[in-house]
């Protein structure tokens, strides 16, 4: 196996880990509104948000 597919490997091993063990209802207030959901929820979407920056700000500055 070369080593980027093991790093992906160990970063979705990673992941998932993380997602098992955050599993709690929470409270997200941002400005006037206020969202209860799952941290099993939240988490793939704030890392999706993050992805999605970086990918954008990459892109502004290649060209």
């Amino acid at each position: 196996m070369k080593a980027k597919t093991i790093a992906v490997f160990v970063l979705a091993g990673l992941v998932l880990i993380i997602l098992l063990q955050n599993t709690k209802v929470i409270s997200l207030r941002f400005f006037f509104w206020e969202l209860s959901m799952s941290q099993v929820i939240l988490l793939p979407l704030i890392m999706l948000a993050g992805f999605l920056a970086g990918y954008f700000v990459a892109r502004l500055r290649r060209n």
